[in-house]
């Protein structure tokens, strides 16, 4: 397939989304100079404002048709795919954006505004690429500024240790990834995603250095979305980066992972497919059991929630290992459920670790005395996270594992019901923290501002609507799933 060569003025509104994350973060650096000591808050709000108004816009106008269009040159691939991903993401920096509302360090520095504008335009393009040059371009545009956001808290020694740790990390990983991109082009000779398929099936010789491209390549992702063994980075990052960047980072910078991971290995290993499936099953079987073990013994709650992250990609790899559509359907929509989840289990973590000025399970002790509301908010992710009805957790769940089944891997969903169980203790454990544990007599109240009230709400209405309401959410996912498939 080839792109068109000529321009054409539908094209601006194809990429309207990325035009309007462009726009946001160029007025954003304008209005830091021009607000000074006023922009506490206001950047935050005018950040979540754009990025809703820049989501609505493109449901309006850049909604693709039924049938993929290949625009500058082949570089983009405008679908159904890419545009439920892009629209995951804008939702992720928008609740972000309203979580940073009130932290007094963050909200007065116009640059993480811009940096999150940033991040979140690499995702978008990342969803879309289709050519291999494009796609490390908009994955370094995603990783760069997530290197610096993760270290923001300069005067924090954790929080510079987690920066230094996540680019070396993500270094060596684009690096390998890099390499294995290079190796598809040198057996394809064309960096076009759609077009390497073809020529790779009719050029001789390219099993074995197809399928080590294969291993370098799901090197890379593996480390985006965190997958055992590219997550040693997590845990310490989680801990140490601000928690709304810990928040993004966990869900819409995994979202981005798996939407890159679903469109290279459906597009170009086919005819390597029981190769890179046994690879998935591995990651898959590896990140749910390790993940959920090595969260039984955190005593820190973003650590747990990181290790809990790690066991969350296990079970979205269980729908990648399934290779069908009802695969695909269920982890995008468990990325769906797990977007806002996430945000909302690292929001109450937020909330608190403000107030109390601890991230210790200790300090979750009788938070139902303290915030009836933080605590009932806690108790649907966390209930989400562990696969319980009526919530979007369980239903994502349901999804993948129903595919691993429908594809004869019984013991591999049998090995996530398990483990899900499993996570439900130290979930369980954290409840029981909060609902029966005495609060401390030490006077420290709770305190919600109105913007983390918004970003929570929006979150929790998620959470069960998304586990109660799910067909409309569901035609999306299998809108996804066709494209791709």
């Amino acid at each position: 397939m080839s792109g068109s060569a000529t321009f054409d003025a539908r094209m601006i509104l194809a990429i309207l989304p990325e035009l309007g994350l462009l726009v946001l973060a160029g007025v954003a650096l304008v209005l830091d100079l021009i607000w000074r000591d006023k922009r506490c808050g206001r950047l935050a709000l005018y950040t979540a404002v754009g990025t809703a108004l820049v989501m609505a816009l493109s449901l309006i106008f850049a909604r693709p048709g039924e049938e993929p269009q290949f625009i500058f040159g082949g570089m983009l691939r405008l679908d159904a795919a890419g545009f439920v991903f892009r629209m995951l993401f804008l939702s992720g920096a928008m609740l972000t954006a309203l979580l940073v509302m009130g932290d007094e360090v963050l909200c007065v520095r116009g640059e993480f505004f811009v940096l999150l504008l940033v991040s979140t335009l690499g995702m978008s393009l990342m969803a879309a690429a289709a050519d291999v040059m494009m796609l490390f371009l908009a994955i370094e545009t995603a990783s760069i500024p997530l290197y610096v956001l993760a270290g923001f808290y300069t005067g924090n020694a954790r929080s510079v240790e987690a920066g230094i740790k996540y680019f070396l990390f993500g270094g060596l990983t684009s690096a390998v990834m890099l390499y294995g991109f290079s190796l598809l082009y040198g057996l394809s000779g064309t960096t076009r995603l759609y077009e390497m398929l073809e020529r790779l099936q009719s050029a001789p010789g390219t099993l074995v250095p197809g399928l080590f491209a294969v291993v370098l390549v799901l090197a890379g992702f593996g480390f985006k979305i965190s997958a055992v063994p590219f997550h040693f980075w997590a845990p310490d990052v989680y801990e140490g980066a601000p928690t709304q960047v810990g928040g993004f980072l966990s869900t819409a910078s995994k979202a981005a992972g798996f939407a890159v991971l679903l469109r290279v290995m459906t597009t170009l290993f086919p005819q390597v497919t029981p190769v890179w499936t046994v690879a998935i099953v591995v990651l898959a079987l590896a990140s749910m059991l390790a993940g959920n073990l090595l969260a039984l013994a955190q005593k820190n709650v973003k650590r747990l929630l990181a290790y809990s992250s790690i066991a969350q990609a296990g079970y979205m790899l269980v729908g990648v290992a399934a290779d069908s559509q009802l695969g695909t359907s269920g982890v995008v929509y468990y990325l769906m459920g797990y977007l806002v989840t996430n945000l909302a289990a690292f929001g109450v973590v937020h909330v608190v670790g403000q107030s109390l000025r601890s991230d210790e399970l200790t300090a979750y002790d009788g938070l139902s005395r303290r915030s009836p509301r933080l605590a009932l908010l806690m108790l649907i992710a966390l209930l989400s996270l562990g696969g319980v009805p009526p919530f979007a957790g369980f239903f994502g769940k349901l999804l993948v594992f129903g595919a691993a089944v429908q594809a004869g891997m019984w013991w591999l969903a049998l090995v996530g019901v398990l483990t899900s169980v499993l996570a439900l203790y130290y979930y369980l454990n954290l409840l029981r923290r909060i609902y029966q544990e005495a609060a401390p007599k030490d006077g420290l109240t709770v305190r919600i501002s109105w913007p983390w009230r918004v970003a929570l709400i929006v979150c929790a209405l998620g959470v069960v609507t998304l586990g109660v309401v799910y067909a409309p959410w569901y035609a999306w996912a299998e809108r996804v799933a066709t494209m791709l498939f």
